[in-house]
């Protein structure tokens, strides 16, 4: 049932666990962002640690790396910008009045979600916040943002979809869609009993599709507002969401933000769960495809790339599955805590734990053939990675601990 897979371990000097990881677009650099308050950017060419990223007064949880950029948000109510080449500090955006859980940057707007209640949207360059969306009556976790150009160009709806539209996610159960060049609420998505955990966006199709508590996906059409369909056969809490093509995102400290423009690759969507399994649905019509199974605790991150489904999870191991016939191929094991993110880039998986490490694993020979008998890694160690700890608290992503002022 999956042999074990080869790693290149990376210890990080991280003191912390590590929250979120994000690759940049052209894949030379990897950022993490930890408890212990810092952001670290590293080499993908070699697994070296490029640039320590220091400068919050609290946990980092969440990070967005572009080529020239990196962004990092906070629990101390901030979000800052870094020179990617010599890590520093070029931006503080400050406004929120709590724990900030999410940031997006596209369409040269930089977009932040918050326990504050709010989203906004801030000048990248200038660091001033343009626009406020306020109107959840609890936190905010997950943001999506869908370009003008990827939406209908109809007259009626051109002034509304001029800047673009945002959809976030709450605990409050529901899903709001914003008119971003005005701030006005566009659609409030109203069905789930739960808090809104996750959600991907299918942006030429105008749909949103979220996942709760409640232990349902739903999909919407962010235009007029409408429930499409509900997905129903989970059996716990909805914790991530992947469209097959683009990255997932959950909740948690998942893959970057899902503002491609590009369709839904045969319609597929997969969903994580705390119920401990994987299910593979039809995004047009809700049937399940194929439930994906073997992990032992909660499901915590997914990502799909070049037909393999990895999966990380509470048990501390990361899986890879074939997407096609849902097979167990390999499995990943060396972490001591929770998985919160993966990514993938050429032979490579990378995984980020709260047990403070960063791991890289060789993935070469998955689509098939055997395991390679000889590993492409390196060990990188360092005083600041141990290899147990006492228990951490549980992720901040679904978990929602009370809220630090």
């Amino acid at each position: 049932m999956g042999g074990g897979g080869s790693a290149l371990r990376v210890c990080a000097d991280h003191r912390g666990g590590i929250n979120w990881l994000s690759l940049s677009p052209d894949g030379q650099r990897l950022l993490t962002g930890s408890e212990d308050g810092t952001a670290r950017l590293w080499s993908t060419a070699d697994g070296q640690c490029c640039a320590l990223l220091q400068g919050h007064e609290s946990y980092v949880t969440f990070c967005h790396l572009e080529d020239e950029a990196a962004f990092t948000c906070s629990a101390d109510h901030t979000i800052r910008r870094w020179d990617v080449l010599t890590g520093q500090c070029l931006q503080v955006y400050r406004g929120h009045t709590s724990i900030v859980n999410r940031i997006l940057v596209a369409n040269n707007q930089l977009f932040s979600s918050s326990y504050d209640r709010t989203a906004r949207v801030w000048s990248v360059d200038e660091g001033q916040m343009c626009r406020e969306f306020r109107g959840h009556r609890n936190c905010v976790l997950t943001v999506a943002y869908s370009a003008p150009w990827d939406l209908p160009g109809a007259p009626c709806m051109e002034e509304a979809v001029a800047g673009g539209l945002l959809v976030t996610g709450s605990t409050d159960g529901t899903a709001k869609v914003w008119q971003v060049a005005s701030g006005c609420c566009h659609q409030t998505l109203r069905g789930h009993t739960g808090a809104v955990l996750c959600l991907v966006l299918d942006t030429p199709g105008h749909t949103a599709f979220t996942g709760s508590t409640d232990a349902t996906i739903r999909a919407w059409d962010i235009l007029s507002g409408e429930q499409l369909r509900v997905f129903r056969e989970h059996q716990g809490s909805v914790i991530c969401l992947e469209r097959e093509g683009s990255g997932g995102f959950r909740a948690g400290p998942a893959a970057d933000p899902p503002c491609s423009s590009s369709q839904l690759v045969n319609r597929l969507v997969y969903s994580g769960s705390a119920d401990r399994t994987v299910k593979c649905w039809l995004a047009d019509t809700g049937e399940r495809v194929r439930t994906f199974t073997a992990h032992r605790r909660s499901v915590s991150a997914l990502k799909y790339h070049a037909g393999t489904l990895f999966t990380g999870s509470g048990d501390a191991c990361a899986r890879a599955f074939d997407a096609q016939s849902g097979e167990l191929r390999r499995v990943f094991r060396g972490h001591a805590f929770i998985i919160n993110c993966l990514q993938v880039h050429g032979q490579v998986l990378y995984t980020a734990s709260h047990d403070g490490a960063l791991r890289l694993w060789d993935v070469r020979g998955l689509r098939g053939a055997p395991p390679p008998m000889r590993s492409l890694s390196r060990l990188f160690s360092n005083k600041g990675c141990r290899r147990t700890a006492p228990a951490p608290p549980a992720p901040r992503s679904w978990a929602f601990p009370a809220e630090r002022k």
